[in-house]
């Protein structure tokens, strides 16, 4: 009986033991490879450089102003719910400038016509009273590479070879890309400005006279191709309006 009870115990030792050896190669292959996919999802998860086309597609189109991402060749016409827009000319600038701690990247430049939808011609009766008119735009990228608050903006002043000079507050499209800019904080969208339009702050007894303005504009818009713009950015301050770079100037030319 002793003897039974001996040869019973051993068993019970020797299971115990193997119970608690380590596991074997094929085990160790299966917790290396748990191990080496967890590293892989956290690599998964970091940030990866947005592309021109990623900026588009998270571009949320302006309420005001017809959407023109699918205007890429001359001629190309898209109408939408705000109007009809057609393509003249088209620039893929792709340029990155900086200006002290801003980086301002112009991806695009283009000039359009738009014909605006009855419903939002008031909205550009402040600048213009042509109910159809053209316009140039760029679309931007705003890199704040420090990590202070900044106030910026990308054009302060846009001239054409046509003569025209235009200032911020003209921008038709108003994304709030001009001010404060946060630290290692990124803005992007379009600017753009209505030329060789009416002034919209005449005597309302020169109707007559605004009209025949019209027309020689028209004429000379023909004449006068936009060919190049030249962009002014404003000066970059620091969170106390202290001015810690100097404007620069930017010619694009189509």
């Amino acid at each position: 009986m002793n003897r039974f009870l001996a040869i019973g115990f051993l068993t019970l030792l020797l299971a115990g033991c193997s119970a608690g050896a380590a596991p074997d190669d094929g085990e160790k292959t299966n917790g290396d490879k748990a191990q080496s996919e967890n590293i892989t999802s956290e690599k998964n998860d970091e940030p990866t450089p947005q592309t021109d086309q990623d900026l588009f597609d998270k571009y949320q189109p302006n309420p005001q102003v017809t959407d023109d991402r699918s205007l890429q060749k001359v001629g190309d016409i898209y109408a939408d719910g705000k109007g009809e827009a057609t393509l003249k000319a088209y620039k893929d600038v792709n340029q990155t400038y900086t200006v002290g701690p801003i980086e301002l990247i112009v991806k695009e430049l283009k000039w359009i016509h738009l014909r605006p939808d009855y419903s939002m011609i008031d909205y550009f009766h402040v600048l213009t009273h042509d109910e159809e008119f053209d316009f140039v735009k760029v679309f931007v990228e705003i890199k704040n590479t420090s990590a202070e608050n900044v106030n910026f903006a990308p054009i302060a002043l846009i001239k054409t070879n046509t003569g025209e000079t235009l200032d911020w507050e003209k921008d038709i499209y108003l994304e709030e890309l001009n001010g404060e800019l946060k630290g290692n904080h990124t803005k992007f969208g379009n600017l753009g400005f209505i030329v060789n339009a009416s002034d919209s702050h005449q005597d309302e007894h020169n109707d007559d006279q605004q009209e025949e303005s019209h027309d020689e504009k028209h004429q000379n818009d023909k004449e006068e191709p936009i060919e190049w713009i030249e962009i002014t950015t404003s000066d970059v301050f620091d969170q106390e309006q202290k001015k810690i770079s100097e404007s620069q100037k930017i010619k694009i030319e189509f």
